[in-house]
């Protein structure tokens, strides 16, 4: 089945059946709506304007802490830009292998501009796929298309596990620091990644912010809602605006909300 990309914006790839499904119900969240990631916005959203703008501009990996709002950064990114002709497609980290075709099917397409999505994208020590997403990223023989970028989150800078025998085996040669193979492989697939955008669990100020967006109309006492809150992430060990969603979530009825 082909995506009719003038009707839907967003895709996922289907490995076992080869081939992309139509997203049908897009997640319609905005870019308003996402608070406390101001710095990771702006700067996500220049280099997409510069990515549409047929300029050049950089895959990017937004990486850090569970549930601070990297994918739906991205997605905001899309339903803000999809009327200028950007679209996107999800590939899963297993499917990886399956890039380089998905990638032939759209390269020509130069109606659109497309964002492949790998979401909480992490490998451990004996996985090849990231050796795919590297050919796709920087091209190998042939350049990588012009219509296409990729965006990724993880919780991972570099992406691979790093452990400390690694940094056992780099040494110190005539005064400069040569990294042992092994770190060398992490992080060039990482390097690959011209914009990093760093994401931290948001400080109890922070927190509450995130949910006042969530209860803008409330009519309750919003101290007992905020101290409801903080309970709320206690229970969960965990701050973030994925925890202000579960809030929400929990605690929207007819207060006010």
């Amino acid at each position: 089945m082909s995506v009719d990309w003038s009707h839907h914006h967003a895709a996922v790839w289907r490995a076992r059946r080869q081939y992309l499904r139509p997203v049908r119900r897009p997640d319609p969240i905005t870019l308003d709506q996402l608070v406390g990631v101001e710095r990771q916005k702006a700067l996500l959203v220049a280099n997409t304007e510069r990515f549409l703008q047929a300029m050049p501009a950089n895959n990017a990996l937004l990486w850090g802490s569970r549930g601070t709002g990297k994918s739906s950064l991205i997605k905001a990114v899309l339903n803000e830009f999809a009327p200028l002709g950007l679209r996107l497609i999800e590939v899963e980290k297993d499917d990886l292998i399956d890039l380089p075709e998905i990638v032939d099917e759209i390269r020509e397409l130069d109606t659109y501009r497309f964002i492949v999505f790998c979401d909480d994208l992490s490998f451990s020590a004996n996985e090849h796929g990231y050796k795919t997403l590297k050919s796709v990223l920087e091209g190998s023989v042939e350049l990588p298309p012009e219509n296409v970028t990729v965006y990724a989150t993880s919780n991972r800078r570099h992406l691979l596990p790093e452990r400390m025998q690694d940094n056992l085996d780099s040494k110190v040669m005539d005064g400069e620091l040569h990294y042992a193979d092994a770190i060398e492989e992490k992080i060039s697939l990482s390097d690959r990644f011209g914009l990093w955008l760093s994401f931290y669990p948001p400080n109890q100020d922070q927190f509450l912010a995130i949910v006042d967006s969530y209860f803008p109309d409330y009519g309750g006492d919003r101290e007992a809602l905020h101290a409801e809150a903080i309970r709320f992430a206690q229970a969960r060990g965990a701050r973030s605006g994925r925890t202000a969603r579960q809030f929400f979530n929990t605690h929207c009825d007819n207060r006010g909300a």
